[in-house]
């Protein structure tokens, strides 16, 4: 049986202390992963399946093979795996703000850091999501690629965002900008830790062709009750 607890590593950033622990449920008796920023709680292993169902709903909107894949924020990598699970995926580029999360999965310090970086369709880019939506894009080598879907999981809202730069990405500018790296038919995602926010789907509505928030349900088990977040899917 595993250890209790464990920090397994702890680096200060330019954001702030980051650590990521391990500890050991005593009800489910199961390894749970956690991801902090200073005393506030990123993600943790317990709560994946909106992480997972915005891989899931995202691509649901596409059709055809040879898909090409951005996701925004690699954290404990559930999404970017959810994404690799779909056959039709040809390459996914993971774009993370923080090396430091990168050499988590680098070093296989998390259960699924070996399926994603030993799998050939993935790239891990050290980079700002949203610095690069603003300038070229998310492929340093080929400026202006374009791809089927972007998915964005980083900010715990489109109000509630981790850094103040973030903030104009929600915009109807910061979005148009977005559409720049979409194919004709493509896919935006963004997952919300709140229920629906209907001015922010507006919004959405205002800059793409379709625009739909979807509640995705799960059980939480620290507060034995049903808890919801917001996945929000968009389509040029």
């Amino acid at each position: 049986m595993s250890a209790r607890f464990e920090e397994i590593d702890w680096r200060e950033t330019p954001v702030g202390a980051i650590s990521l622990r391990r500890r050991l449920d005593p009800t489910l008796k199961v390894d749970v992963y956690e991801v902090k920023l200073g005393d506030e709680y990123l993600m943790s292993s317990l709560f994946t399946v909106a992480e997972i169902e915005l891989a899931r709903l995202g691509l649901a909107e596409l059709a055809g093979p040879d898909l090409d894949v951005v996701v925004g924020g690699l954290g404990l990598g559930y999404t970017a795996r959810a994404v690799l699970e779909d056959p039709r995926v040809a390459s996914l580029t993971v774009v993370e703000a923080l090396p430091e999360v990168i050499g988590w999965h680098e070093r296989e310090l998390l259960p699924l850091a070996a399926e994603l970086t030993g799998d050939p369709r993935t790239a891990l880019v050290h980079g700002d999501f949203f610095a690069m939506t603003a300038g070229s894009g998310y492929d340093p080598g080929t400026p202006g690629r374009a791809y089927h879907a972007i998915l964005l999981d980083v900010d715990h809202t489109p109000r509630h965002v981790l850094h103040p730069s973030h903030a104009p990405f929600y915009t109807p500018d910061g979005l148009r900008r977005l559409t720049r790296y979409l194919r004709p038919g493509g896919v935006f995602a963004l997952w919300s830790n709140d229920p629906p926010d209907a001015e922010f789907t507006a919004v959405l509505g205002g800059v793409f062709a379709t625009a739909e928030a979807h509640v995705v349900g799960f059980h939480n088990f620290l507060q034995d009750r049903e808890s919801t977040n917001t996945v929000y899917v968009a389509t040029v």
